[in-house]
């Protein structure tokens, strides 16, 4: 069993935009720089965002402002409060693949044909997946949300019904579908399905006992948690409302995870000190990289490598990781070079208006950065 390494991790929690709820004191001392900077960060969410819950925690301390839920004057969950950590969970996907490769039993240079029938014809290569280069269109703009128990082969389908976005190799532009289809690759070349897999070689391994690939049909979240809110694409006419309840197993190898702070941290900190894999497979991984520009309300400067986000951080150094959108939360989540520590954000409503957004990394960066002043 792996031992824990927590370093830094933040998790910011919030809900919709435009409620207003007071802020909690941090459990923290206050007489610590650094502790008024990471609330301060936490404030601005509530206060100014309109979100009605936030919480940070860096290994040792948890920082708290505003509610786990509309209407009510509950606390957010801790670090092991759980949370859908969506495209946080095309990391792990991409952790598997590189197992694979590194064993010899796939190649960057494979064709994705090679192990998908769907594809037959098709010139799209492993790496091109992974790193977001293949052209291939999103499918999940075109599910059905009420569905449970979908198979990846009618995902795909619902992808190849729409024209290519480029030719494979030619440009970059985030697509679902690219980890749809390495998770249909991990089931064929493993023999099982990729759920399982991961399980079997990053989570028991871990002990990320907290981290689960919900069931076909299951809706709920299994422990503690903050409630999320956002116009459900199944209901959209129903405006804002609670949509904590998803339809987890439908997003896959794309976005399916559930997990913790406390869990995803520990991922971070195992992969990049070489527990998952060898430090060259990482290594590549963060350095074979397109950059992304001003796509989706990135940060300036930000690249994509193998199922990796990268940009620089104020006070130096380079933040690697992932981000992750549900219609009821986002997150991200990833590890700063030069031992600055790891750090998760997590909103309980979609931060999709630039202003969020930008505060949610703003309060990523002020964890990392404000050890320094």
């Amino acid at each position: 069993m792996m031992r824990r390494r927590l370093t830094a991790a933040v998790l910011l929690a919030a809900a919709v935009v435009g409620a207003t709820v007071p802020a909690a004191a941090a459990h923290g001392g206050r007489g610590d720089h650094r502790t008024d900077e990471v609330q301060e960060a936490l404030d601005v969410l509530v206060d100014e965002d309109g979100v009605p819950g936030a919480l940070a925690y860096d290994g040792s301390r948890t920082w708290t402002a505003g509610t786990s839920e509309l209407g009510s004057d509950r606390p957010m969950p801790g670090a092991d409060g759980q949370v859908r950590i969506a495209s946080n969970s095309k990391s792990f996907t991409s952790v598997a693949v590189m197992r694979l490769v590194v064993e010899g039993k796939l190649s960057l240079a494979d064709t994705a044909a090679r192990y998908v029938p769907q594809l037959a014809g098709s010139t799209i290569t492993v790496r091109q997946l992974l790193m977001q280069t293949s052209g291939l269109p999103e499918y999940v703009n075109l599910m059905d949300w009420t569905a449970t128990g979908t198979a990846p082969e009618e995902h795909l389908a619902l992808a190849l019904s729409q024209e290519p976005l480029f030719e494979p190799g030619t440009d970059w532009a985030y697509s679902n579908t690219n980890y749809l289809v390495l998770g249909m690759i991990i089931d064929r070349v493993t023999g099982e399905d990729f759920r399982t897999y991961i399980e079997d070689t990053i989570l028991n391994p871990l002990d990320l006992d907290d981290t689960y690939w919900p069931e076909a049909g299951e809706l709920e979240l299994r422990g503690p948690h903050a409630r999320n809110y956002g116009i459900s694409p199944a209901d959209p006419e129903a405006g804002v409302t609670d949509i904590t309840e998803l339809p987890g197993y439908e997003f896959g190898a794309s976005g399916g995870l559930v997990s913790t702070p406390e869990d995803l941290n520990t991922f971070w900190d195992a992969l990049f000190e070489g527990e998952l894999l060898p430090r060259g497979a990482v290594l590549l991984m963060t350095h074979d990289t397109t950059a992304v520009g001003e796509a989706e309300m990135y940060p300036e400067g930000t690249r994509y490598g193998y199922g990796l986000t990268g940009y620089e951080l104020s006070c130096g150094g380079t933040y690697w990781g992932h981000g992750g959108d549900l219609p009821g939360d986002s997150v991200a989540g990833g590890r700063a070079s030069s031992g600055r520590g790891t750090v998760t954000v997590y909103t309980t409503t979609l931060a999709a208006d630039a202003t969020t957004r930008g505060d949610l990394m703003t309060a990523v960066d002020t964890a990392l950065c404000s050890r320094d002043r």
